[in-house]
Formats: structure tokens, sequence, C-alpha cells
């Protein structure tokens, strides 16, 4: 059976020998590239397009037309690809249309290589684009699938391939323009004519026809390239830069860049899922992902989680959307004509028009819940497997937790939901070296639960949320490579880090006045400053000997209460400077409270990495911007994990002599 697929929704390919069909009003450039486990495009050599046809696994014709097939052999990819994209362009300066909104809509066919449509897509919506991303084939758990894409690009060809990481993408977009303008467009027959209802009749044959299907190319013995240096960046976290300092001093002890594969050996092979009955979904099975260990492989697990989470919403709240506006149209049909006035006639069209809307409804709900139960046992096998630094604190893995030798990939913030099942929860991870800092929101206007309670309450919770952060990045670090500063000016949170204080683990007792505040901006902005410096002239060895070079946190309660402008300026600056040298912000604060200094301080938020300490949906993911529901992380209700982890950060740091 075909599937219909509206843009963002996936669909199981059943055999990996495909074949991909384009049929357009006008002719149109298709391509594809190849995209590794984090979907960039690593060079020219991963793009099949005119000028250069032909890659392993993959061909394309090397003509503008109204018609393509597209021949693709997932077996024959290289082991460094997870996706291919298949792109469609308006050829350039051949007196056609302009614009994909002055031309019928584009249709694809995925197909087997007898020709049994496997799913189909017809890209709509498209305006003033050139340039579109027409779907996607991707590696998920071992089996393969296909994405309705559709995403448009009014800059044309240069701007899709510079959104998927490729260098020197106007170049290499003027190269392919240039070899489609060389040869001659193939005249083929537009696509078949639409029914009333917008479906479109299929001919089993006739003039439009492009020929049978080239095999696909076999591939050439040749050396894989090697993994990306780095996965896919957390979808709440869009924003994020990469700002540390990538030049390590010869011999010194100072190397802020952050975490890089080792290339000495090819990466474990992640485990493999027993195979599925016919007809049964593939068993989910933890680290089923790329990378050289199981937290990479697990880091990358969950990132795949949450994009097919959201892709999955999308896809569902999209074909509802479809439903409601069809059941429209045809109440508007069915009003308009003066016969469906009177007697039954118009009831009826209304009871089927509501009829068929019921009918989408239920079968995108279908595959929604499909999708969410595949997921949701992918999440109870996932978590129970993850390491302290992604687990959440109920997990049994803090209990027996010894403080590592080295630095985990990531970190976990928290969970994030959509309402569509929010009982099916995806860990919030950032990448450690934080790469920007963190914002506690304590306003009562940060969220509608926020509104309800009482301010102190709330300020408490704030603290309690940024203890527990303090204390996770402090059990994830090696021993003294990580220390925890606080500025406290009122000394209002005296209770909340009571558990750091009394176990010794911050670098000095919580700062507190104008004096204490003035004294840590001091120190650390002289550590930045001097770091910097050493940094930039390969000079470690002249670092004064009593400068902690290690990872540093700065805890911020009550901001700006108890800070001067020359206050204010620090912190502006170990925010902007801070992370490439290792020095980081973790502030709790109420927006409404730094009102008093203007415009000045929105640089300062808009750097941060802002959460709640309730539950809020204010985070957004970077494919199709569902509102994610984030849930700041708790400890059980009388556990004592926190006290346990703490003591542990303790004992490893006298083991070492820290």
């Amino acid at each position: 059976m075909t599937a219909e697929l509206v843009r963002g929704q996936n669909h199981t390919l059943p055999q990996t020998r495909l074949e991909i069909r384009v049929s357009a009003g006008s002719p149109v450039v298709a391509g594809a590239t190849l995209g590794d486990e984090n979907g960039v495009v690593r060079g020219a050599e991963w793009i099949a397009h005119p000028g250069s046809p032909q890659l392993p696994g993959l061909e394309v014709s090397q003509q503008a037309a109204a018609g393509h097939r597209l021949a693709v052999d997932l077996d024959a990819l290289p082991e460094t690809v997870h996706r291919v994209t298949v792109l469609l362009a308006l050829p350039v300066g051949v007196g056609g249309p302009t614009r994909f909104g002055a031309t019928a809509a584009p249709f694809i066919a995925v197909t087997g290589i007898d020709g049994t449509e496997i799913a189909t897509f017809t890209l709509t919506g498209l305006d003033a684009e050139s340039a579109v991303s027409a779907l996607e084939l991707y590696r998920r758990q071992g089996a393969w699938k296909v994405r309705a894409v559709g995403q448009g690009y009014a800059a044309g060809l240069a701007e899709m391939l510079a959104d998927q990481g490729l260098a020197g993408a106007a170049e290499l977009a003027a190269s392919i323009q240039e070899a489609v303008a060389r040869s001659l467009a193939r005249s083929v027959a537009p696509p078949p004519p639409r029914t009333p209802e917008g479906d479109r009749v299929r001919q089993a044959s006739g003039p439009s026809d492009p020929g049978p299907a080239p095999a696909p190319p076999q591939p050439p013995a040749a050396t894989p390239v090697q993994p990306a240096a780095t996965p896919v960046q957390p979808a709440a976290d869009p924003g994020t830069a990469s700002v540390s300092a990538s030049a390590s001093t010869p011999g010194g002890p100072i190397n802020y860049a952050h975490p890089r594969r080792q290339h000495a050996a090819p990466p474990t092979p992640p485990p493999t899922a027993p195979p599925a009955q016919p007809g049964q979904a593939v068993q989910p099975v933890a680290g089923d992902a790329t990378g050289w260990s199981m937290d990479e492989r697990l880091y990358n697990q969950i990132w795949g989680m949450f994009e097919d989470l959201a892709r999955a919403a999308a896809a569902y709240r999209s074909a509802v959307d479809f439903a409601e506006s069809r059941m429209d149209q045809e109440l508007d049909r069915s009003l308009s004509d003066p016969r469906n006035r009177i007697g039954g006639a118009g009831d009826r069209a209304r009871e089927e028009a509501r009829a068929k809307r019921d009918e989408l409804t239920a079968r995108a709900r279908e595959v929604l819940d499909r999708d969410l139960a595949q997921l949701a046992a992918e999440a109870a096998v996932v978590e129970p497997a993850l390491p302290a630094a992604y687990a959440g604190w109920d997990n049994p893995v803090w209990h027996a937790h010894r403080i590592p030798m080295e630095l985990p990939m990531a970190l976990r913030l928290g969970d994030l939901h959509l309402p569509e099942r929010t009982g099916l929860r995806i860990p919030l991870l950032v990448r450690l070296p934080l790469e920007r800092g963190i914002w506690v929101d304590s306003g009562r206007t940060a969220s509608e639960a926020a509104a309800l309670m009482d301010s102190d309450r709330l300020r408490r919770l704030a603290m309690e949320t940024a203890v527990l952060h303090a204390a996770r990045l402090l059990a994830v670090y090696p021993p003294g490579e990580f220390s925890v500063h606080v500025i406290d000016p009122a000394g209002s949170a005296a209770g909340p880090l009571a558990p750091l204080v009394d176990a010794g683990v911050l670098a000095g007792p919580p700062a507190a006045g104008p004096q204490g505040v003035a004294s840590v901006l001091a120190h650390l902005t002289r550590r930045v400053d001097l770091v910097q410096m050493a940094v930039r002239a390969g000079a470690a060895d002249s670092l004064p000997p009593d400068l902690d070079t290690g990872e540093q946190l700065l805890v911020v309660n009550d901001f700006p209460h108890g800070f001067d402008d020359r206050a204010v300026t620090q912190l502006r600056y170990l925010a902007d400077e801070g992370p490439a040298v290792g020095v980081h912000l973790l502030m709790v604060a109420d927006r409404e409270d730094a009102n008093a200094y203007g415009p000045v301080l929105d640089p300062l938020w808009r750097s941060l990495l802002r959460i709640t300490p309730v539950a809020d949906n204010h985070l957004a993911d970077p494919w199709v911007g569902h509102a994610w529901t984030y849930e700041p992380p708790v400890t059980p209700p009388g556990s004592r994990v926190l006290e346990q982890v703490l003591a542990a950060v303790t004992a490893a740091r006298k083991a070492a002599g820290r």
C-alpha cells in the first residue's frame, strides 16, 4: 500500500534498491546530497548533480527535465553516509519559471526497482523558492526511512547547499547551473492532471515516460571518510556558537578545545537489534547510533529520538490541519450550490465532509500512535542505559557513581515533551564544556505555573535547580578540574546552597555584599584575561603558579541585586569571553528586576540558555519550531542522592590530592 506523505511525515522503506521519480510542471534540475550522521555534506564529492551524476549507490540525470528517475542503492552507500537528500532546483537563464510558485507543484514517488510505489509526496505551498529539499532517506536504528521535507529556499541552490554545511556552496551551485545550461533539456510532458479533490491521476505509461532507470553504480574500493567530529547540537539550544579556543599550547596544561574523537582506531560498531519478524517493528537497542564510544552513540541516539518525535508531531498536526481545511472547502462548495440549501442534500454533504475529516484525522492519529509507541519503547530501553551525566536523578546509576577520569560529551539539564504524549520524555542534553551560560528564570512572568506561585517559593526553587546543575557538573568532571564560585549578595540562598557548602565543594564561601561581589568578579576576570593572553601567545608556562586553569562556574543569585555598573560590565565580559577559556555563568535572576538597566543587559540575556524552575513550554526546535515543555531536574522525594554525589566529589578530590 502506498504511503501518501505530508510535510514532515516519515515511512519505513521495505527495500534498499529504489527509484525516485520526479514529475514537475516545467524542467527542473534534480540531484542528491549525501550527509553524515549530523546531516552535513562534507564536500562536493558528496553531491550527485548534472555535472557529476554518479556516486557510489546513487545516479541522477545529467539534464534539466520535467521528469526524472533517480537510482538509489542504499546498501552501496559508504558507511559514513546516513542521509540522502533529494533536491530540486529551477534552471537559471533558460527562460523558464524563476520560482516554484509559478509552476505546478512537483510530485515525487519512491518506488521499488519493479515500479511498485512505496511512498509519494506532493510539494505544495511553494512560492518564491527556486530550490527545494524535497525528501530525504535516512538511516535509523539500522533501517532506512523516507521523510517528506519540502524545505524551500528563495535564494536558490547555493542557499540550500550552504544550509547542509557545504563549504563553497555558491561556487558549486554556479557550476551545476553551467552544466545544465550546456546540456539540452529533454522534452517531457507535464505531470498528469489533477481531479477536483486534488488527487493525482496516475497514468500507466505515455509520452512522459523518460525510459528505464539506470542500474545503480557499484561502489569503488576506497577508504571511507572519517566521521564528523561534533554530533548534532541539541535542538533546544539552536543558537549555541562554537567559541572554544582551539589553539593548544605545546607542552602546557591548558587545552580549552572541545573534546574531539581519537582517530587511532576505527569506531566500535554499535549494538544491533535482533531481526524483527515480518510485520513487526524493529526492537530498540540502547546505543544503536553512530559514534566512537557508547557515550557518543547514546548522545546521538537521544537527539535522533528528539528529531523523530518533532517530525512525527509535525506530520500529525499538518495532517489534521489539512483535514480541517479540506472539510471547510467541501462545506463551502456545498453551501455555494443553491440545490443544497433545501431538503436533505446539504445535511448529507456536511455529514460526508465531516466523515472525511474524521477519517483523515483518525489515519493520521494511527500513524502518530505507531511512531510514539516505537519511540516510547526506545526510551524505555535507552533511559536505564544512560551514564550519570545523561541520567535523571532518579536513575540508580547515581547510587554507584564514581567521579570519572575523563569528561563526558554532554550534560542533562532536564527533560522535554510535547502535548501529543506528555509521558514521553526526551532528555535535554548540552555539550561539554559549556559553550554558553545558563539562566534559571526566577520571575513570576516566566510561565503560567510560575505566575501562580509565591515569589519567595519560586526564587527558592530556582536556586535549588541551580544547585542541582552545579552538583551534576562537579560530579561529571575529573577531580580538581572544575570549581564552583557563588555570589549571593544578600545571603538569601543559604538554604538551597547548604548541600554545596556542607560538602566543602565550593571554591570559597558564597560571596556576599558589594565587596564580596567585586572580589569574585575581579578574580575571574583576571583569570580570563591571563588565560586568553597565554593561549594567544602560546605561553602557558608564563601563567602565575597560583592560577587555577581548570574549568570555573560562577553561580549568581538574585542578579542584579548587589551589582554596581562596574560589576555589571564585568559580568557581561565573563558571559562573552569566559566560555572560550573555561569560565561559565549560571545565573538565577528575574529579568523584570533588571529593567532599571534598560537595554544594556539585553545582550547578556540573549547569550544565556534560559531554563525555568517549573515546567514551561518556552523552548523550540530548529526543524519545525514546536514549543517544547521543559521539565527541570528534581531529586526523588526523601532521597539523599545529592548528598551522596557531593560526598563522592569530596572523596575523589582528597584521593587526588586536590
